[in-house]
């Protein structure tokens, strides 16, 4: 065979990439690409646009609320993937051991959250929080009077909004470590029965370490989710009262949409990125040395 029909038989399987490429690279790249140029313009949106360079991101630095959103972000992905993989793991350990009849339906029932659309669970949460809404006619029921609008208080509101998303993810980290679990040999637990282990034992020698693959993709994933909030925020607490749950994401809107400011909305939208990017690819790192 001649070489240059070498190279052309070679070539021909990148030609298939290329609609792909094609496609991430109009949707995905090019906008990413013209969020990071707006954000070193002052820009309304419309009319005429000013060079600034750096200085959007210079601004969010000693820009309070900005600092805020952030904190309240970290804040979150205690909610939305510390709190869920230590539920999740226990009730994963609990359906794997367990094996009875109807575990079916509680594993669609504790996963049934994902499948409900954020718009239609921020709307049912917004009813549950209202002074009078479920939550208080529960804690009535118990002999505790309460009249608080838990989305209106400052002090309550973001503990509220990460107790949502607590909700919502922790029936999907069940489930992904529900199937490391169940990769298992039964030969495993049967040895160490046999070592007289217990339950206690069995979870922490075994189970943990056989699903840190599992655990580092619950990770990315919910902590992607709670950065990346904004249509819980928007229809729950539209970033208040005041800014107490105000997150990068609702900021990206508000500045860009509301206060018309699309270049520090867009240095907002880059430095949520950055972030993602960063705090996953650790996650990431970690659960590979430690595999």
């Amino acid at each position: 065979m001649k070489p240059s029909a070498v190279v052309r038989n070679r070539a021909v399987p990148y030609l298939y990439l290329l609609p792909g490429l094609v496609i991430y690279g109009a949707f995905l790249l090019y906008p990413v690409l013209r969020t990071a140029q707006y954000s070193l313009y002052d820009w309304p949106g419309f009319g005429p646009s000013k060079w600034v360079f750096l200085d959007n991101y210079a601004d969010l630095l000693r820009d309070a609320k900005f600092l805020d959103a952030i904190s309240h972000a970290l804040t979150l992905i205690v909610f939305y993937a510390l709190l869920p993989l230590a539920v999740g793991m226990v009730l994963a350990a609990i359906l794997r051991r367990g094996r009875l009849r109807g575990m079916g339906i509680c594993r669609m029932l504790i996963f049934l959250p994902q499948v409900i659309a954020l718009v239609v669970v921020a709307i049912a949460w917004r009813q549950i929080y209202a002074p009078t809404g479920t939550l208080n006619q529960v804690l009535g029921w118990l002999g505790i009077h309460s009249d608080v609008g838990w989305l209106g208080e400052p002090r309550l509101a973001l503990v509220a909004v990460g107790f949502v998303g607590f909700w919502l993810e922790t029936g999907l980290v069940m489930l992904l470590l529900l199937a490391g679990m169940n990769r298992i040999p039964d030969e495993q637990f049967e040895a160490a029965r046999l070592d007289g282990a217990g339950p206690v034992r069995e979870f922490f020698e075994i189970i943990v370490p056989a699903v840190r693959a599992e655990v580092a993709t619950s990770l990315v994933l919910t902590i992607i989710a709670a950065l990346k909030t904004f249509d819980l925020v928007s229809m729950t607490t539209a970033g208040g009262p005041g800014t107490a749950t105000t997150v990068p994401s609702y900021e990206v809107y508000n500045r860009a949409f509301i206060l018309k400011d699309v270049g520090s909305g867009s240095a907002v939208a880059v430095v949520l990125a950055v972030l993602v990017f960063v705090i996953n690819v650790g996650v990431n790192r970690i659960g590979e040395e430690r595999r």
